[in-house]
């Protein structure tokens, strides 16, 4: 079975697309040639700045012949319905066999594919591989009609084999396929041929091309901790930057610089940022003093000086862009410490936020005004989250947020601290923006929950409001991620915050916009909004492990509008149904709700009252009454305390009681007194287990 190398040889690939682009050729690629019949025992792609390439091993010499029989209609049908036959089929009416059954006479076509080679195939499969390739971005250039990302310049692919290897012949645009490639740009030794991929492996190497980007990637790494640890530093990981720069290299070449002394006193995220964004460096931190004092920077070519030339150059570039954060400092520390952070808070009054929803310095007022409203719900001093309120976005009119906004927040703590500004509310302008994402921090001060769920909660409101809702998966606003916040800040926190309450979350907000729509439109849209919030719970609590209709359950009960209440009655139901006798309960409520639904509808009344004990007449039925009794005394306490657990401990207890019930009596009783009784009595398991949670809802 011969081995498949490809190798597609280009001008630069950009580094943010080259993963994707390996992944893209292996699939176009394997997908093509399973769907011809020739199949593999395994693939692998790489990607390097210049290169994309394919390797396929144990291949089919050749496809495999087909036999197919084919049934048309019957030999008398009409001439335009064996036409359409004959023609789907590719043969002739001389080429079918009449064949008699049951039914009558009909055509039958017999297709007979014979095999192709391997060799064919590829060529046809690779040329619609690269003729349709989903790149981002592609480019035309020279007469040719081909598009790629980058100009195209070689086609390697060969098949190889004991017997030898072979040129697959495929020819595209006038870029003939071959055995040729080059290794390395400057360091290289020139064009090469190659046989199997163990071969291009081996002459990539030896020509300075790490061919595997992973290698490349953990190459950077250890040199680089390895160059720093030597001095006593530290390199700040970012999985993010190194995968980065081994897209930008294909023989990383590891070098470490020094920060000026000038520039060591600026906050440690402003040199990083700076160097990642503008230099593509790498931070060299003292963990000592947790300054950032280096940089990593890698080359891709070995110099006779060691990369000195290369450092000095960098270092020019470096200290240029490092005097203009220093001068965005400087500049915007004087305002912080002279006018304070109001004065940039006023600026924001001609920035608009939303053309319906006005500007921030209207936003801002909006979130200082809830933040106040919020503070007793989750333990903050009002006055502290008003003010954290009314400056948490004031960076944003700083120089270093305008030129490096993803330090918002940050740098709005930094200013805070300068001002002279409480602890607490220096805290909130950098928290309240968290979480950001699933995996992010949340924030546990009280001031800053405050603030944050204030943000989050008045760019929810508000685009409801206005009617601007994600739809699809179009989310222009990240509303969805503002919900999920609001979960997790509510969730670690613990807090009870029943978003629908009188004075609640809701009210405070939406009360701003009551003007411009009548009440029942608003009701309309708090309802909408908090459906809005069970969505991405629900998505929150399956990341969890906690089971959808388990969910469903206890979203049916009242106070769902309380995020933290749900999730405690959602683990206590799950806990519950993970045992035995949780599980068998859910089956015999089931029995009792059908049994009962179903007389209810044949009778005409509704059975919801009057059991009583002095009609029971077997002992298993008097035991269901001392057990709804006994049942019933321990959930109405435990849900008024919200204790789900001993309220699912409670409502479990019944299991074996109903499961006895059933096996002993009879529920549709020759007696009406005792039918009416027992079906009173089931409406009395039903009511029991319907105050925990809807077991309705749940599957099984």
């Amino acid at each position: 079975m011969p081995d498949l190398l490809i190798e597609l040889f280009s001008e630069e690939i950009p580094a943010r697309m080259q993963t994707r682009a390996a992944e893209d050729l292996k699939k176009l690629v394997t997908d093509g040639l399973v769907e011809n019949g020739l199949t593999y025992a395994g693939a692998a792609a790489f990607s390097t700045p210049r290169r994309l390439t394919l390797t396929l091993s144990g291949l089919l010499e050749a496809s495999p012949a087909t036999r197919e029989e084919r049934r048309g209609p019957k030999v008398d049908a009409p001439e335009k319905a064996i036409e359409g036959f004959l023609r789907g089929a590719g043969v002739t009416r001389e080429q079918c066999e009449a064949r008699e059954d049951k039914k009558g006479t009909f055509l039958y076509a017999v297709i007979e594919k014979p095999g192709r080679p391997a060799a064919e195939i590829v060529a046809e499969v690779l040329e619609a591989a690269i003729r349709n390739f989903p790149w981002p971005k592609s480019m035309r250039w020279g007469a040719g009609t081909l598009r790629w990302v980058r100009p195209l310049h070689r086609i390697l692919c060969v098949l190889s084999s004991e017997a030898g290897d072979t040129v697959v012949p495929l020819e595209i645009d006038g870029i003939v396929a071959g055995r040729t490639t080059e290794g390395h740009r400057f360091m290289g030794n020139g064009a090469f041929e190659v046989t199997s991929f163990a071969d291009y492996e081996t002459k990539l190497k030896r020509s300075k091309v790490v061919l595997s980007a992973e290698e490349r990637a953990e190459t950077i790494w250890h040199d680089a901790t390895n160059r720093a640890f030597a001095q006593g530093l530290e390199v700040v990981e970012d999985r993010g930057l190194l995968a980065e720069v081994a897209g930008l290299v294909e023989w990383p070449v590891v070098l470490m610089g020094k920060i000026d002394d000038q520039f060591l006193e600026l906050p440690p995220e402003v040199l990083q940022t700076s160097m990642k964004e503008h230099q593509k460096f790498f931070s060299v931190r003292n963990p000592a003093t947790g300054r950032i004092e280096g940089f990593v920077t890698v080359a891709n070519v070995e110099t006779p000086d060691d990369g000195e030339t290369i450092l000095a150059g960098n270092n020019k570039v470096l200290s240029a862009r490092l005097s203009d954060a220093k001068f965005f400092w400087e500049n915007d520390l004087r305002v912080a410490k002279s006018a304070g952070l109001e004065a940039w808070t006023e600026r924001l009054g001609n920035v608009t936020f939303h053309n319906k929803l006005g500007s921030q310095r209207d936003r801002i007022e909006r979130i200082a005004a809830l933040a106040r409203e919020l503070a007793p719900m989750v333990g903050a001093d009002a006055a502290l989250a008003e003010q954290a309120a009314r400056v948490a976005k004031a960076d944003l009119s700083s120089e270093m947020v305008y030129e490096f906004p993803e330090l918002q927040g940050l740098m709005g703590r930094y200013y805070a601290e300068a001002a002279g500004l409480p602890a607490e509310v220096a805290a909130a302008c950098e928290e309240h923006y968290s979480p950001l994402g699933p995996s992010d921090e949340v924030p546990t001060a009280p001031v800053s929950v405050a603030v944050a769920l204030a943000d989050k909660l008045d760019t929810l409101t508000g685009f409801w409001a206005i009617d601007e809702k994600p739809t699809g998966s179009k989310d222009p606003y990240a509303l969805r991620r503002a919900a999920l916040g609001v979960i997790r800040l509510v969730l670690v926190n613990g807090l009870k915050l029943p978003l629908q309450a009188p004075g609640g979350p809701f009210e405070a907000p939406f009360s701003m916009y009551v003007k411009s729509m009548d009440m029942q439109g608003l009701e309309e849209k708090r309802a909408d909004l908090l459906a809005f919030f069970h969505d991405r719970l629900k998505v929150y609590l399956k990341g969890e492990g906690v089971r959808h209709d388990v969910i469903d359950a206890v979203l049916a009960m009242p106070g769902n509008d309380d995020l933290a209440q749900v999730v405690r009655r959602a683990t206590a139901l799950g806990e519950v149904l993970g045992t035995e006798d949780g599980a068998n309960l859910v089956q015999g409520f089931k029995r009792a709700n059908n049994i009962l639904t179903q007389a209810e509808e044949k009778d005409g009344v509704e059975y919801s009252f009057g059991a009583d004990a002095k009609f029971a007449e077997v002992d298993e039925e008097k035991a269901l009454f001392a057990a709804l009794d006994a049942a019933d005394a321990r959930i109405k306490p435990a849900l008024a305390n919200e204790d789900f657990a001993e309220a699912m401990s409670a409502m479990a207890a019944l299991r074996a009681p109903i499961d006895a019930f059933f096996e002993a009596v009879q529920v549709n009783a020759e007696s009406p007194v005792v039918r009416r009784n027992r079906l009173n009595l089931l409406s009395r398991i039903r009511m029991s287990c319907l105050q925990v949670a809807d077991l309705n809802r749940l599957e099984g």
